[in-house]
């Protein structure tokens, strides 16, 4: 039992707040990077300064990329930071967002897959952006381990 415990307590990264919004007639996404919450302690402090990296990926092949400011001595960050990507109408079921917590020197924490490849609540959010052309829709999502969501993404190649 103890060990079970064990796993679970150190599978808990925190969980990271976004806003997705795609706009068809002009092509673009814009994504809101809100907050996070209980975000994993990484530095002997108990505290970290944490920011969050967005990959906009297609086929494997990350097109760009954009992060937010670095927030100093929380594990309980607060952002508000937008980010606006050209992404063609045609082309936007094959784009994938890889949101990245990092915290101090490039340690990440955890990721969030979210576009047609994802799945769970990831997939409910891409779904529902694109149910709900140019309007924000926000949702928490739980930050899952690194290695994890890379396996995820190399299957779906």
């Amino acid at each position: 039992f103890a060990t079970v415990f064990y796993f679970m307590e150190s599978e808990r990264l925190g969980d990271i707040c976004l806003s997705l919004r795609y706009v068809p007639t002009a092509g673009k996404l814009t994504v809101v990077i809100l907050e996070a919450k209980n975000l994993k302690k990484m530095d002997v402090g108990g505290l970290s300064d944490p920011y969050v990296k967005i990959h906009l990926m297609q086929n494997g092949k990350r097109l760009k990329k954009k992060k937010t400011t670095i927030k100093k001595n929380t594990l309980n960050p607060y952002y508000n930071e937008s980010f606006s990507f050209e992404v063609p109408c045609e082309q936007i079921e094959v784009h994938i967002f890889n949101s990245l917590i990092f915290i101090g020197k490039n340690d990440a924490i955890g990721k969030v897959l979210l576009g047609g490849n994802s799945t769970g609540t990831e997939q409910r959010h891409w779904s529902d952006m694109l149910a709900n052309p140019r309007r924000p829709i926000a949702q928490w999502h739980s930050l899952q381990p690194e290695d994890e969501v890379n396996a995820l993404i190399s299957n779906k190649k």
